[in-house]
């Protein structure tokens, strides 16, 4: 057996060497060279003249950063850059048809008021960018949002066959998405009382203002009312928590349980009644009242309401 001893008789050479790297180590970072930055990449370019793959340029994304992302990142995108062009026509459309008669405290003033600028958001251009398109891509991207998760969900857990990815559970509906899903027939139905019937029966919607609006409040106060309500209501806890999200006040962002979320619940909550409640002081408490239109205009508005499919004939 041989002894550290001896071993350091056998091999000097190497016992001086480790010494002299322990013992000065103030060489070594002389020895040491700075070099200048240079980029890293993920996949090097292959090097060297008998390389088997072609040497290329390595990948790097545009000056607008719009490579390297996902189909989640797009529809995420697309969903929340849609509501921002969906909250200025609701803020026009409000102020329209609930802030004006509210401060005018007259149907007929705010009426004209509103046929004097709703041809700027109603106009055969300024609709589709404003209304149409955003409303579309708003509700495709949410839908395509949970189809491409749950695939990806599938695709995490091994789903092969048709079977096991049926069994796979669909993402969870959060509050504002169930509340969205809410606001679309609601929506439909408003879009086709005021904007689908007018355009197949007269040709345009023109005619077709906030007295129309009375007019059916004063012929059918129940249904009009109600579905009124429901639409505001709805619709303002939509936005609100929606714009909580985007602006970082939502309860995902909270990472803490209990009182803290309890506080923001009732927070965005008051703010969303706040938001319904001026939206209905104007609309139901202004427009609501102005009474049941007579004479020729009146006739007009009955058939009107007569010619929407289905719900007409009892109108």
């Amino acid at each position: 057996m041989i002894t550290a001893a001896a071993a350091r008789k056998a091999f000097p050479k190497i016992e001086m060497a480790r010494h002299s790297r322990v013992a000065e180590p103030e060489e070594s970072l002389d020895a040491l060279q700075e070099l200048e930055p240079s980029p890293v990449y993920d996949d090097p370019p292959a090097s060297g003249k008998d390389s088997y793959f072609t040497a290329q340029p390595p990948t790097r994304s545009s000056t607008l950063g719009l490579s390297g992302h996902n189909p989640s990142y797009w529809l995420s995108r697309i969903h929340r850059y849609s509501s921002y062009t969906l909250t200025a026509f609701l803020a026009l459309h409000v102020t329209n048809t609930s802030l004006i008669p509210l401060a005018a405290r007259s149907v007929q003033t705010s009426d004209t008021y509103l046929l004097l600028t709703r041809p700027y958001y109603q106009s055969p251009i300024a609709e589709p960018i404003l209304v149409i398109t955003p409303l579309l891509a708003h509700l495709a991207s949410g839908l395509a949002l949970r189809i491409y998760r749950r695939r990806q969900n599938a695709i995490r857990f091994g789903a092969e066959s048709r079977s096991q990815r049926r069994r796979i559970p669909w993402p969870k509906l959060s509050g504002t998405s169930a509340l969205g899903y809410l606001l679309l027939p609601l929506v439909a139905g408003h879009v086709l009382v005021n904007r689908v019937v007018p355009l197949m029966r007269e040709g345009g919607s023109s005619g077709v203002g906030l007295q129309f609006v009375s007019h059916g409040f004063a012929k059918h106060p129940l249904v009009a009312g109600v579905g009124y309500a429901v639409l505001v209501g709805i619709g303002s806890a939509h936005f609100v928590w929606g714009w909580a999200r985007w602006l970082g006040w939502g309860l995902e962002s909270l990472v803490w349980d209990g009182e803290g979320k309890r506080w923001r619940w009732w927070e965005v909550n008051a703010l969303s009644a706040l938001v319904a409640g001026v939206w209905m002081a104007g609309g139901l408490g202004i427009v609501g009242r102005g009474g049941q239109t007579e004479g020729w205009i009146g006739r007009g508005f009955d058939e009107l309401y007569r010619a929407v499919p289905v719900v007409g004939r009892w109108m």
